[in-house]
């Protein structure tokens, strides 16, 4: 069975930031998964089963640092591994599909509108808030804390190279919230101004870290050295259970053709132009993760893994040991 064109427009959306923002990912990745199980027309159980490991695959290598896209995809393919290996035909397996999609993209947006109220309560009334980058959740946050009533300022970052910030400006000045946009090198600047950070997040560490758009790391730093709230806003889904096994989570590099124009680059010579889209904010510049289970200390992020994830991370310790006991015997 071909896999369809929209599934393929999907995965290049993702992959070219048409489609940005780890839950809108995350969403968009079950919604395709969605898409491939209706359009599967030719073949049987087990066609179906090959077909949709290759759109899933497909899916996995847009975007290598949200989690929430793998872990979206896991969420679909775990219930529909367990129906194929009880023996369930073609048209159970692509209900499975279809409804797990489904329940998946309604529990995203329940838990970012969950967000927002919890985090909403730890803003008070006259709060000026920092941003960063374009977050549901963040922005799930600091909305509801308006529509409370509470008179709040925002100041926003550009969230350079791709502007990320200029959709969050637009959004917040729709809810007719003040806000600000200021070029993410005068963080530290305007930090004398601000009484709570708050940002999303596209992965959490089993240790508590988080990795966000770049940037995130200094302005965690800036508000750690002027004693400001540091906050993160992020839905279980983007915990990641393979940092369990001390896996690292992949820091995607993109063009140089985001950082400079094309003329430019062909008239320097021996000049190497990095642009890495994420970094990691250590769980010490931390106060607290906002999820959708309620307010917790960055060093709780393992305890989440273990509630959301405890029947994968039992299957990923057991795979992890048997490659450090071949490689052990390799060595005998």
């Amino acid at each position: 069975m071909k896999i369809p064109q929209e599934v393929y427009s999907i995965a290049e959306d993702i992959k070219t930031m048409r489609i940005r923002g780890a839950s809108r990912i995350a969403r968009a990745a079950a919604n395709a998964l969605k898409i491939a199980a209706q359009q599967f027309k030719e073949g049987n159980r087990n066609d179906f089963y090959k077909y949709i490991i290759r759109v899933s695959e497909i899916l996995r290598n847009t975007r290598p640092t949200a989690v929430s896209l793998p872990n979206a995809i896991s969420y679909v393919l775990s219930r529909f591994k367990r129906e194929y290996d009880r023996g369930s035909d073609l048209e159970e397996l692509k209900n499975v599909i279809i409804t797990a999609a489904d329940n998946f993209i309604k529990y995203s947006k329940n838990a970012t509108k969950k967000i927002g109220e919890i985090g909403a309560r730890r803003i008070v009334n006259g709060d000026t808030i920092l941003t960063h980058c374009n977050s549901a959740a963040a922005l799930s946050v600091i909305i509801t804390a308006f529509k409370e009533g509470k008179d709040i300022k925002v100041f926003a970052t550009e969230t350079r190279p791709r502007y990320q910030g200029y959709i969050t400006v637009r959004v917040l000045s729709r809810e007719g919230i003040d806000v600000t946009l200021i070029p993410d090198s005068a963080v530290r600047f305007i930090m004398k101004k601000i009484d709570k950070v708050i940002v999303g997040a596209d992965a959490v560490a089993a240790n508590g870290a988080v990795v966000n758009k770049i940037g995130t790391s200094l302005i965690a730093l800036a508000a750690h050295e002027a004693r400001v709230n540091f906050f993160v806003a992020a839905e279980t889904y983007k915990f990641s259970p393979m940092t369990v096994i001390g896996e690292v989570i992949e820091i995607e590099e993109r063009s140089p053709l985001e950082v400079v124009s094309e003329d430019f680059l062909k008239s320097v010579k021996h000049v190497i132009i990095r642009n890495p889209a994420f970094d990691v904010t250590p769980p010490e510049y931390i106060d607290a993760i906002i999820t959708e289970k309620g307010l917790i200390p960055p060093q709780a992020a393992i305890i989440v893994l273990k509630e959301e994830y405890g029947y994968a991370l039992e299957d990923l310790m057991t795979k992890a040991i048997a490659r450090v006991e071949e490689s052990e015997e390799f060595l005998i």
